[in-house]
């Protein structure tokens, strides 16, 4: 499996994880067994990210500090302001860590209007317009709930520090690439950054997270072509609406041997082997 780490999460790997900017050792008081005592925890790191395009500030993102380059093209990419790297001339993230400076070939980018702050924890934030009429998504995709509930259980396995959200995306009985952040809309943004510089394309994938399926997930989702989005928790009501109107299925609540289906049951199926003649 190819994820941001290169490799699957080995003890050694995640250890490089936390390094690399996921948590951090903090002093605790545990009361254990009816006894205080000093102990070490850890807790997840989080930071204050500018992020300017062209030489001006755009937007300024809370999120885990590592890999700021995925992260940023990620974002450019599911707010349209980007559509491939090819309309990149140079990515720089700061020797300070506290900015990314991304340089176009269009030197004549404008800012777009006012931004949404989003219910995404760690402060999200989306230029695009969540009202805006847009075509449902046309796919073969279909999926069991077996197969939903094994790659959700193998999700959560690789996840790879407490306090933090992962997300993937994946390919039959395969997590092909996987993200986390202490955000869990910055997740999306990394796993598209991730396929970009990769040259991985994201059309009908199926979409993985631990947390909440918000509105501003739902539409990086459906910038990504990705007609199936899977959450170990709940979707909010605008992800419903949105899902219904863009015609993705939307799967809450997976556990081993039971899952929600909130819209787009048509891809659902029971038969695994009816899988095998519609996703060929």
């Amino acid at each position: 499996m190819s994820d941001e780490f290169a490799g699957p999460a080995t003890s050694g790997e995640l250890a490089d994880e936390q390094a690399a900017g996921l948590s951090q050792s903090v002093n605790v008081g545990l009361f254990e067994d009816g006894n205080l005592r000093s102990a070490e925890g850890r807790v997840p790191r989080e930071a204050l990210i500018r992020l300017h395009v062209n030489g001006l500030e755009l937007a300024r993102l809370m999120c885990s500090p590592y890999q700021l380059d995925r992260l940023a093209l990620g974002f450019l990419r599911s707010e349209g302001i980007i559509r491939s790297m090819s309309d990149v001339r140079l990515v720089k993230v700061c020797p300070s860590q506290a900015c990314v400076e991304v340089w176009l070939r269009d030197a004549g980018f404008e800012l777009p209007g006012r931004p949404t702050l989003t219910s995404g924890c760690g402060g999200g934030l989306t230029f695009a317009d969540l009202t805006a009429a847009s075509d449902p998504l046309i796919s073969d995709l279909r999926v069991t709930p077996w197969q939903l509930a094994r790659l959700m259980r193998e999700l959560l396995a690789m996840q790879p520090a407490r306090g933090v959200h992962t997300a993937a995306l994946a390919e039959g009985e395969r997590l092909i690439v996987r993200a986390s952040d202490v955000g869990r809309h910055n997740t999306l943004d990394r796993l598209w950054g991730y396929c970009l510089l990769e040259g991985l394309p994201t059309r009908d994938r199926i979409l993985l997270s631990t947390g909440r399926i918000s509105s501003e997930m739902l539409n990086k989702a459906a910038r990504m072509a990705v007609p199936v989005v899977v959450s170990r928790t709940a979707p909010t009501g605008m992800s419903v609406a949105l899902a219904t109107a863009w015609d993705l299925t939307l799967v809450g609540y997976v556990r081993r041997a039971s899952l929600s289906i909130y819209s787009g049951q048509q891809r659902v199926v029971e038969d695994e082997e009816a899988i095998t003649d519609a996703n060929s």
